[in-house]
């Protein structure tokens, strides 16, 4: 199993809204990147990854599954995009904020330090580790 970060902006698409799904979860659908496509693409089913609310949060808050692999955006009328499909598993008791990360030294290679903007990044088995640590989890 890999672990990952998904990022989101709150107002689009939140913790609640993602939980609100259920079992059945929802498509990551939407990016319009080649790396964070590229991402999804190596995601299997069963890879957890951090739900990160970008922008005003800025921090890990939860725990998500990938319930389906990577398949064609519906949201893309190109073909050239992808999305899986992912389910809430539970919420951080303590959100991990992008300065407490920045701040840790075991985090300082980490894919959200060093590439703020990508919007879905690997996340090595120790930095999953820490951040559920930080957590509370």
């Amino acid at each position: 199993m890999k672990h990952w970060l998904m990022k989101t902006e709150p107002a689009e698409w939140s913790w609640e809204d993602q939980v609100a799904k259920g079992a059945a979860g929802e498509e990551w659908s939407g990016v319009r990147n080649y790396q964070a496509r590229n991402k999804m693409r190596e995601m299997q089913v069963g890879d957890r990854a951090f739900f990160y609310h970008s922008q005003s949060d800025k921090a890990c808050v939860g725990i998500i599954e990938v319930i389906t692999a990577a398949h064609p955006d519906p949201t893309d009328e190109s073909g050239k995009w992808d999305c899986v499909t992912v389910q809430a598993v539970e919420p951080l008791p303590n959100p991990v904020s992008l300065a407490r990360i920045k701040d840790d030294p075991r985090l300082s290679e980490m894919a959200l330090v060093k590439s703020p903007r990508l919007s879905v990044q690997p996340v090595t088995e120790a930095e999953w580790r820490i951040i559920c640590e930080l957590g509370g989890h």
